[in-house]
């Protein structure tokens, strides 16, 4: 016979104002099993929860019921606290009657809500009943870490997991680590070097023993779950052996041909055999095949004679390899809109229309002009620019709903490093409305107009032409509701920040969710912001949406934080709540292994000795399994239970209703 304490909680007046918690109290003391029952004010306080520890003592409980708030706030205190007093853990359930009773019955008479806590509380003492003893399911971890994308989220998380004293594989799929920060020129709102602050960080990279790099690849699979994942990673080509090639650029020097360089977006060219930057990481160059006359022509061969250590290789091969790691870290950043797509801009028609992005590139002195600011149809040093910004954020019409963050500060940042560098030049900037919620940024837009003399119009372009060499801008300025026309040396975008290409397959290969404009699904913004549902894989940077760059290297810190912390033992202990198959019911006709959302079911197949195929039925990875119940629903040979919420016990709360 079943021995059950039943706590009812009054929440102070969350829930006492709806709910006669001490007639809720009485009620459940008349139920069979239960052998001890009373209300108090605050169940989760310390207090409570000694009043808990010692009923369960002096009474002998081995089930205990707290009627109280959601079991997501207090179960684990109330399950920690049952443990203490020497009860299994699992033999502690919560009956919700604050979020589920009295909060949705506050506008009505307390006898609603009393007969409802009353119901709430007898289902889950009748499921309380066939509650078994669960153990919680030990799972050994592979103290080794992945960190897809080497922007500056990656770099950091890597670094910061490694300082930890764990070995991380780092995969990047450009030829070097440093990702958009790395073509910047001066961030905001400090206007200190990109690169001064971000390379020393590329380096310690390369430098870290517990760091193993992994540039010019990507992630082709990820497989296992939670602790134990494996991974194949595909390291394509450059031709190049890294072994052997000392980073001297008499290749890149010699190379007698040029195709365009992605890195400067095309403002540029590069050689066919390249690095994208002179401070690249792993300063290793990498040959350009489908540009390269020695593959389409079997021509030229120029970097293979003047390379001095003979590490050019034109028949190297893609490799695969396996790593073991028990969490992964996805960094893999953002792209720009695609300026061809703001025709009624100019942009594409118009030479001197240009990206935001690639107005960095010309500010930057390791850029195409060498930090001069120059318009790229004559290369003539504009003196009248004119920005525009929101280019596709926040317009449906473009799919994007949302604001893309950085826009503003990058646009004032923009005007001052034109001002800087032309002492004489006049800015424009057509805007909607100024986003600066970060600390000091309100002061850097100010600084931009007050100091540097940007003039800001608020309101939207409606036409760009070109006339007599210069791109005429027409738009309104609603502040001062007349028509304006520029007449601008140079017009630049501040384009939509959006999820990278390839991002939807990426996550359908490591098993997360994206949104409709295909960033990354955090498992809870405010509670879980660097998880996801997938157990063991975390997210940092602006795969997840818009970030600048001091919260693109917070998330990377917390992400390696939540690694670091699975990885603070050598096993994991994790929640008993899992699928279970009965074999001998099963039929095989795996509706729960295309039901499962997290992957969780595989196919097993039964052999006897002799290695004879003697039957198949299905099995739940209990490392993988999140406890959903899906496959319950799905199941129709009703093979499947779910431990915790069984059929008896759903079926018993119920039928108590």
């Amino acid at each position: 016979m079943a021995r059950i304490g039943v706590f009812v909680c009054q929440c102070g007046n969350n829930i006492e104002g709806t709910v006669d918690t001490k007639k809720v109290a009485e009620e459940a003391q008349k139920l069979p099993g239960v052998v001890y029952s009373r209300n108090y004010k605050f169940m989760c306080s310390s207090p409570g929860q000694e009043m808990l520890k010692e009923a369960i003592k002096k009474h002998r409980l081995d089930g205990v019921l707290v009627s109280a708030c959601s079991p997501h706030m207090h179960e684990k205190t109330f399950r920690k606290a049952s443990d203490a007093a020497g009860l299994n853990p699992f033999r502690c359930e919560m009956a919700n009657i604050r979020e589920q009773c009295s909060w949705v019955h506050h506008d009505r008479t307390k006898k609603t809500g009393t007969v409802k806590g009353n119901d709430l509380t007898r289902m889950a003492i009748e499921r309380l009943k066939r509650n078994r003893p669960l153990k919680k399911i030990n799972i050994p971890v592979t103290r080794r870490a992945l960190v897809i994308g080497g922007g500056i989220a990656g770099i950091q998380a890597a670094l910061d997991i490694a300082e930890g004293g764990r070995e991380v594989i780092l995969v990047e799929r450009e030829p070097s680590i440093g990702g958009n920060m790395a073509r910047l020129s001066e961030t905001f709102p400090t206007m200190d070097c990109s690169q001064c602050i971000l390379t020393p960080k590329m380096v310690e990279v390369e430098l870290n023993e517990k760091i193993k790099l992994y540039a010019y690849s990507e992630v082709e699979k990820v497989d296992g779950y939670i602790g134990n994942f494996t991974v194949r990673i595909r390291r394509k080509a450059k031709y190049v052996d890294e072994d052997l090639c000392t980073g001297c650029g008499e290749c890149i020097e010699k190379c007698p041909f040029k195709a365009g360089s992605e890195f400067e977006l095309g403002l540029t060219s590069r050689k066919v055999i390249y690095t994208p930057f002179p401070q690249s990481v792993p300063n290793i160059p990498v040959i350009d095949a489908p540009n390269c006359p020695k593959f389409q022509k079997d021509k030229c061969g120029a970097c293979a004679v003047v390379c001095g250590p003979k590490a050019i290789d034109f028949k190297q091969k893609d490799t695969v390899v396996e790593e073991k790691v028990g969490a992964v870290v996805v960094a893999t950043g953002y792209q720009m809109m695609p300026n061809e797509r703001f025709g009624e801009y100019g942009y594409g028609r118009f030479k001197d229309v240009i990206s935001g992005m690639q107005f960095e590139r010309l500010a930057s002195s390791s850029g195409p002009t060498g930090g001069e600011i120059r318009r790229p149809s004559d290369g003539k040093v504009p003196e009248t620019v004119v920005f525009i910004q929101c280019v596709g954020s926040r317009d449906e019409a473009k799919g994007v709903s949302y604001c893309s963050k950085v826009c503003c500060m990058y646009t004032a940042k923009h005007t001052m490093l034109f001002r800087h560098k032309v002492k004489s030049g006049q800015a424009y900037v057509f805007y909607m409305d100024i986003r600066a919620g970060g600390k000091r940024y309100e002061e850097f837009v100010r600084k931009a107009i007050e100091k540097d003399g940007a003039m800001y119009l608020r309101g939207r372009v409606s036409r760009v032409y070109e006339k007599d060499g210069k791109v005429v801008v027409c738009g309104a300025d609603t502040l001062s509701n007349s028509q304006v026309e520029i007449e601008a040396d140079m017009v630049v975008l501040a384009t939509a920040v959006v999820s990278r290409k390839g991002s939807d397959g990426l996550a359908r290969t490591i098993g997360i969710g994206s949104d409709r404009h295909g960033f990354y699904n955090e498992y809870h913004p405010k509670l879980k912001p660097v998880e996801t549902v997938n157990a063991g894989i975390y997210l940092a940077g602006a795969c997840m949406g818009p970030m600048d760059i001091p919260e693109s290297v917070n998330m990377g810190s917390a992400a390696a934080g939540k690694v670091l912390g699975l990885f603070s033992s050598e096993e994991m202990a994790r929640e008993p709540i899992v699928a279970n198959v009965n074999e001998r019911v099963c039929n095989a006709c795996w509706d729960c292994v295309v039901a499962c959302p997290y992957s969780a079911i595989e196919r097993f197949t039964v052999k006897n000795g002799q290695g004879d195929v003697m039957g198949m039925h299905a099995k739940v990875n209990e490392g993988v399994c999140q406890g959903c119940g899906v496959c319950v629903a799905a199941c129709r040979s009703k093979a499947i239970d779910l431990a915790g919420y069984t059929d008896e016990q759903v079926f018993a709360a119920i039928n108590a209703f």
